[in-house]
């Protein structure tokens, strides 16, 4: 077979409802030279029969089953091993995408062939009822790097855009990943972010896209946005742990970029203050009382925070008041109420939260 140029790995588990949608936005792909392989996760309901339907109705699909669900990481690692494409794209089964997406990212390629293309995405929340409430377009600057030192200056900028993590809204090359030996991890929350930073260590190019052409689906109801994920402020400890470990080992660890950071841990620090309230939580007021001061007394908290910006969110800026100060009292206060918040007018806080 010859080689496609471009590999699509897409999981599947329990998207009976959305995955021919997602299928029909690849096969209307203005560019034509594509595999698509989903990887069926041991889906309870009908995704898998959906999935085999829709390999008969295209030569370029191929289904690949796993027997019992082994996660969205286990699935995407099984994409790599059969993928055959120059460059592979991780694409969910409950999104969709604009038909010359592929298109754009080859093209950019002409130009530049960077081992990393970046583009933009727009949020779309829907309600409880399945309707559209509202959208979010999350637009990056275009920009081609062809040399690290330039790439690596950058990178900080597209993590505070939300756009370093994850990773539908890129496209890698096949070959850096087997030359790596890269693999997606099996944790609760992050495995994006893990595989991005090792992804993205030792790159020498990357081309950023000022598009939108990914379309990506927040449901307010069996979301992670509405699951308990009781190790959430450890979890999100790492990936700041992480990114800045990242910006140490490039020596681009600057006060503009520690500012960054401590901005963003401020934001993770606020978030668990909120699930901290939450019953599944366990945890009662002096349980979260112990949390802050832990917080308070860890490393990266003196690294980071005491450098802390907000880019333009003044929400934030206020949080970060008590945060600084090490204001125990005004900080569960301020988690409390965002709890209310959250919990009981989710839109409007998943607006707010989209507008930081």
């Amino acid at each position: 077979m010859e080689r496609p140029f471009f590999s699509v790995v897409m999981p599947a588990y329990g998207v009976e409802k959305y995955l021919e949608n997602a299928v029909r936005s690849i096969r209307g792909q203005t560019c034509p030279d594509w595999e698509l392989i989903i990887v069926e996760d041991g889906s309870p309901d009908g995704t898998g029969a959906l999935a085999e339907n829709l390999k008969e109705q295209d030569t370029r699909i191929q289904v690949i089953h796993h027997p019992n669900n082994r996660g969205v990481s286990e699935a995407r690692n099984t994409g790599i091993r059969a993928a055959k494409g120059q460059y592979i794209w991780f694409m969910d089964p409950d999104d969709h995408v604009d038909a010359d997406l592929l298109q754009a990212v080859g093209s950019s390629l002409e130009e530049n062939p960077a081992s990393i293309v970046v583009f933009g995405h727009t949020e779309e929340y829907y309600g409880s009822g399945g309707n559209l409430d509202h959208t979010h377009r999350i637009c990056p600057e275009r920009k081609f790097f062809s040399e690290k030192e330039e790439l690596r200056k950058y990178i900080i900028y597209l993590e505070q855009q939300t756009i370093y993590g994850y990773p539908w809204n890129k496209v890698y090359s096949l070959d850096y990943i087997h030359k790596k030996g890269l693999r997606f991890e099996t944790v609760s929350l992050n495995e994006d972010i893990i595989f991005n930073i090792q992804y993205c260590m030792d790159i020498e190019s990357m081309n950023i896209l000022d598009i939108t052409p990914y379309h990506y689906a927040k449901r307010m109801e069996g979301s992670l946005t509405t699951k308990f994920v009781p190790d959430y402020y450890g979890l999100h400890y790492r990936r700041i742990d992480m990114l800045y470990r990242q910006q140490q080992y490039w020596h681009t660890d600057t006060e503009e970029t520690c500012a960054v950071l401590g901005g963003l841990f401020g934001r993770y620090i606020l978030s668990a203050l909120e699930r901290n309230c939450d019953r599944r939580s366990g945890m009662k007021h002096m349980d979260r009382k112990n949390f802050c001061q832990s917080v308070f007394a860890s490393e990266l908290f003196r690294n980071l925070i005491p450098k802390a910006k907000a880019r333009d969110s003044r929400l934030l800026k206020a949080a970060l008041i008590p945060i600084k100060t090490r204001n125990v009292t005004a900080c569960l206060a301020l988690g409390r109420v965002i709890h209310i918040v959250r919990s009981g007018m989710p839109m409007l806080y998943s607006k707010v939260k989209s507008e930081r």
